[in-house]
């Protein structure tokens, strides 16, 4: 009997303290790493990535930083710019993938930095380290 795959949404949101090419390399990285550790799948298993930044983001595309890990660069990518809402969270990366993974696969959205307050339900403590266990979703 085989296993039963299906497509699956993967959400996560990290923010970056300026608008630099390095600071953004840092927590797209960090993001992306912590994607990687909590939930099993490879990134042929993805179909596609779309990165949404706000406003004030332009030093570089948080797809060009992802294309750079191993794998990543046969994966469909997409940047756009995140609606504006005032008194929104400012300086705000996010990400949706979709990926075919296992239907009993538990699925880890991640939420690092200032915006764990977007999702705290999803959230990770700011205090854990990737050694301990995610909050897991319902999807």
């Amino acid at each position: 009997m085989g296993v039963e795959w299906q497509m699956r949404a993967i959400r996560g949101a990290t923010t970056v303290s300026e608008n630099t090419v390095e600071a953004m390399r840092e927590v797209v990285t960090e993001l992306l790493d912590e994607l990687e550790n909590r939930n099993q799948f490879e990134p042929r298993d993805m179909i596609s990535v779309t990165f949404s930044v706000t406003r004030d983001l332009d030093a570089i595309f948080p797809a060009a930083i992802a294309r750079s890990r191993p794998g990543w660069d046969n994966v469909a990518m997409l940047d756009v710019q995140q609606m504006h809402v005032e008194g929104s969270l400012q300086r705000c990366i996010r990400f949706l993938i979709h990926a075919y993974l296992p239907a009993s696969a538990s699925i880890h959205h991640i939420y690092l930095r200032n915006a764990a307050s977007l999702r705290p339900d999803w959230s990770l403590p700011q205090s854990l380290q990737t050694s301990q266990p995610a909050v897991k979703s319902k999807v």
